[in-house]
Formats: structure tokens, C-alpha cells, sequence
């Protein structure tokens, strides 16, 4: 590990930055000084990218050359612990429709006590 995590990033928040849609700069940004991302954000990145055509191993093996991956981003594994922490953020989070991937991003953001960057504004969780 290069660099100390930072910030955790949400699915959406680095295929914004992988796609140059709106707030890559703002991943760059975090990504520069490092970042986490839970397994599970990890997978539906992936299955996202998968979606559009992409192979899941290709996608990590660039990531890796380029430096991104095990790099300025680390992935979390998701253990039985955090796998609770996600659930019970459930029904806090059931007025704003968080989903399963929204809700391990926040809960590892909670564990490491680390700013959260999710698809929904409100949730932005700086530390």
C-alpha cells in the first residue's frame, strides 16, 4: 500500500472518474491522496463496466499498470462484520433509497471513520 487511505469511495463515484462523467475531478482529487472502496463497491464497479462490454480482468490488470489499483485505491474486504454494519444501516437509510452498494460504502466509511463520496449529495460524510 502506497498511500493511506483517505476516503472511500461508492461504485458510482469511481465509474465517474473512470468515464470522465460529472465529479471525476473530485475522484481525482481523492484519489490522489488515496482511497478505499469495499469489495462489494469493488464487484459492482466491475458488473457496471461488465455491463458495457468490458472484461472484469482486463479492467483490473489496466487499473493495476496504471497505478490506480492497489495504489491511490484499495479494496476492503467485506467480512461478517461489515457484512452487519451494512445491514443495520438499512432502515436508517430507507427515506433517501440507499442501496446495498451505498450502504457498504457508508458503513466502511463509519468503520474507518473516513469521508464517504456516494452517488447522493446528502451523503457526502466528511469526517
Amino acid at each position: 500500500m502506497s498511500l493511506q487511505a483517505t476516503s472511500v469511495l461508492d461504485a458510482s463515484a469511481l465509474l465517474a472518474y473512470l468515464q470522465g462523467e460529472p465529479g471525476a475531478a473530485i475522484v481525482a482529487t481523492a484519489l490522489t491522496q488515496g482511497s478505499i472502496m469495499s469489495s462489494i463497491n469493488w464487484a459492482e464497479t466491475l458488473t457496471k463496466l461488465a455491463e458495457r462490454g468490458q472484461d472484469p480482468d482486463v479492467v483490473a490488470t489496466q487499473l493495476t499498470l496504471q497505478g490506480l489499483l492497489n495504489n491511490a485505491l484499495l479494496i476492503y474486504p467485506t467480512d461478517e462484520s461489515l457484512a452487519r454494519s451494512i445491514a443495520k444501516l438499512l432502515l436508517p437509510t430507507q427515506p433517501w433509497g440507499l442501496s446495498l452498494g451505498d450502504r457498504a460504502c457508508l458503513a466502511l466509511a463509519l468503520r474507518l471513520n473516513l469521508p464517504a463520496f456516494l452517488k447522493q449529495p446528502s451523503f457526502f460524510c466528511p469526517s
